[in-house]
């Protein structure tokens, strides 16, 4: 695996850190005359912050309702709770398949039966590794990620190695998810990687991005739904903010309703993920 010269991946993380931060912080002394005209998605502190830390979208789409098909093609339909029984996966891509989601998101042990149930579909598999803590080698993702694509997977959602990252580790974090995008995109598989925000600083969050960025990855997701929190439109805007338009960003955990995915989406999020997809297909609808 080629390596990344850790000063200059560092130098890069600290300027784009301090420019984030700094929009960020001028919040503080900024007036909010948010929804004046009642056109917002959400009238709140945070939609404010994501326009004034630099989430170009929310100022493009503000107050802009996409209609229920177009939503559903950016929900990863999802099921990752350990006792998911055959009968709820296959519930799971009945539903998919009804929606037209963009794909089921399943643990690894459900892969195969859902690439069989959503065969010849427009809905793809969606699976995850390293999953929950990402606390293993990149060796073993790098595994998983194999034989998750040979049971039927197209979409990888990696867990990033936390620890190394609240480290500073960032050559470890650098490789963990080379490794994985690496392994994928050789199985023309899509990477995703979660950096599991409600366990990093903002500028965690920005070496996290930018890593996998320079790494290879396809998208950036906010988190796991395992750690005690979910995805924020501040989280969010910062994200998009740090990776541009060259990668997707992928809300997950929290999303329960139409209305939060509206904002996720104004703020830049170009995947949903869900288990609440029906609900939020209906209420656009």
């Amino acid at each position: 695996m080629a390596q990344v010269d850790q000063a200059t991946v560092e130098r890069i993380i600290e300027e784009i850190t301090h420019q984030v931060l700094v929009r960020l912080n001028s919040l503080e002394s900024q007036a909010d005359d948010c929804c004046a005209d009642g056109s917002c998605i959400r009238c709140n502190e945070k939609t404010n912050q994501a326009v004034r830390a630099g989430a170009d979208r929310i100022a493009s789409t503000l107050g802009r309702q996409l209609p229920a098909d177009a939503v559903g093609r950016m929900i990863d339909h999802t099921l990752l709770k350990p006792d998911a029984s055959r009968d709820q996966i296959a519930q799971l891509c009945y539903e998919a398949r009804k929606f037209h989601f963009a794909s089921v998101c399943v643990n690894p042990t459900n892969v195969k039966l859902a690439a069989q149930l959503l065969d010849g579909s427009d809905v793809a598999v969606c699976t995850v590794v390293g999953f929950p803590l990402g606390a293993t080698p990149a060796t073993v993702k790098a595994f998983e990620t194999q034989q998750a694509m040979r049971d039927g997977a197209t979409e990888i959602d990696m867990v990033i190695n936390i620890g190394a990252l609240k480290s500073a580790d960032y050559q470890v974090v650098y490789n963990d998810i080379a490794t994985v995008a690496s392994t994928a995109h050789a199985g023309n598989a899509m990477l995703k990687v979660i950096i599991e925000t409600a366990l990093l600083t903002d500028e965690e969050k920005v070496a996290a991005c930018q890593l996998a960025k320079s790494a290879g990855a396809d998208f950036v997701k906010t988190s796991t739904g395992f750690s005690g929190g979910g995805a924020t439109v501040a989280d969010v805007a910062l994200m998009r903010h740090v990776v541009g338009s060259g990668l997707g960003v992928k809300a997950s955990g929290g999303v329960r309703n139409y209305a939060d995915a509206q904002a996720m989406i104004a703020a830049g999020a170009t995947r949903i993920g869900a288990s609440a997809g029906v609900r939020i297909v209906q209420e656009a609808q």
